[in-house]
């Protein structure tokens, strides 16, 4: 890596001359993607950049693979800046030299970008810091698993929380790569931002029987065709239409044979809100639903399991995200709505610390009608520099407030 005469060149103008840097790692994290728990090689890797600035104070390990970095000089704040680490399981088609070298295995979501931009910041944070110009503490938190659950249904910032290793941050701070908006754009939103997540797995039981004598048995996907009119009317007639909230059903399994009536139907799907308060009515009402088939004469069992929390975003954090953008890039223009009903296990640690995450816009060649979890998905690589400059001054401005900014 290249020193930084971080005294001679604002924010911009650093960030700028990182961006082959930051280009270069990107891509080795790219070429060489984990999946969820798994990420070793990325967590070492990540070590080594972090040891060569002879600055930090380290935490390995933590909820599997992950990192917290720690800057700290004086008295002031504790704050956090928080990157995934984790990649999918998609077979990657994008033709890039840097394609995944794992099969199977792809960065679908941004999280190259992600983890290199909180490098980046790093960097700079790191020069600030020799140069006395930190009051405070920063801590860099490479997550792993935002993507997936374990077996015990928790995700990998529950774990970073339940570690006790960030649990004395004052504010937190995020970014998420945007491939529907253009580079040099960024999507900010106040309050909840992104969804609740539950899936649900609903079980429709008759007893079956020989398909030509449907009347000497009691038959479940007879029952699972009122279950599902109930489930797809639910929310235009039991919701306010105020309210967000949505209900998707991705999988039905019933059946092996074309004149045999199967003694069950396996109904799953997942449901998406922004309050608690809609939360609890879909699942309610999702029981109520299924209470049909009694009256059909069948029974039926429901699980739901639950996911992410909606992502809260703090509003006088989000605030100053704007305020950042407006002064590094006066020009910058910035979208004010929700990201949308995706999940995102940042909500877990802004559920418990004041924190807030914009959308960085990294549309490539223009198009903005790419989206996240797609084979073919990529980023225009002008967009690091961009999130490295914000990350920083941000980390900057949320030290200089002394914890008054968000409370």
């Amino acid at each position: 890596m290249i020193p930084l005469r971080t005294e001679e060149w604002d924010i911009t103008k650093r960030s700028e001359f990182l961006k082959s840097d930051l280009i270069d790692i990107r891509r080795h994290l790219h070429r060489f993607p984990e999946l969820s728990f798994e990420e070793k090689k990325t967590s070492d890797f990540i070590l080594e950049v972090l040891e060569a600035e002879q600055v930090f104070d380290i935490q390995t390990g933590i909820a599997g693979h992950g990192i917290v970095a720690t800057l700290s000089s004086g008295s002031g704040p504790t704050i956090g800046v928080r990157a995934d680490m984790d990649a999918l399981p998609i077979v990657e088609q994008t033709g890039v030299e840097y394609t995944s070298e794992h099969p199977g295995v792809m960065h679908a979501c941004g999280h190259d970008a992600h983890m290199t931009m909180l490098l980046g910041a790093a960097k700079l944070l790191a020069e600030d810091y020799k140069e006395g110009r930190i009051s405070g503490t920063i801590k860099f938190i490479f997550q792993p698993a935002e993507e997936k659950a374990d077996e015990y249904g928790l995700t990998g910032a529950p774990y970073m929380l339940r570690s006790g290793a960030i649990n004395d941050l004052e504010a937190a701070i995020a970014l998420h790569v945007c491939p529907w908006r253009n580079t040099g754009e960024i999507q900010i939103n106040k309050g909840p931002s992104m969804a609740n997540i539950d899936n649900f797995f609903l079980t429709i039981n008759g007893t079956g029987g020989h398909g030509g004598y449907p009347y000497q048995g009691t038959d479940p996907i007879w029952m699972t065709s009122f279950v599902l009119q109930g489930i797809y009317g639910l929310i235009s007639r039991r919701v306010n239409p105020l309210d967000v909230g949505t209900i998707s059903i991705g999988e039905v399994h019933g059946g092996l044979s074309s004149n045999v009536i199967p003694e069950s139907v396996q109904i799953n799907g997942t449901i998406r809100s922004y309050t608690p308060e809609v939360r609890s009515q879909l699942i309610d009402e999702l029981q109520s639903i299924a209470k049909i088939t009694e009256s059909l004469g069948g029974y039926y069992t429901l699980d739901v399991e639950h996911g992410e929390p909606a992502l809260h975003n703090n509003a006088d954090i989000t605030d100053m995200f704007r305020e950042v953008a407006n002064e590094l890039y006066p020009h910058m223009p910035i979208y004010e709505e929700p990201f949308g009903m995706g999940g995102e296990d940042f909500g877990h640690i802004t559920n418990d610390i004041p924190g807030a995450m914009f959308f960085l816009g990294c549309a490539l060649n223009g198009d903005t009608t790419g989206s996240l979890h797609t084979s073919d998905f990529q980023i225009n690589e002008d967009a690091l520099p961009i999130g490295v400059a914000l990350l920083t001054e941000c980390s900057h401005r949320l030290l200089a407030n002394n914890g008054k900014l968000w409370r």
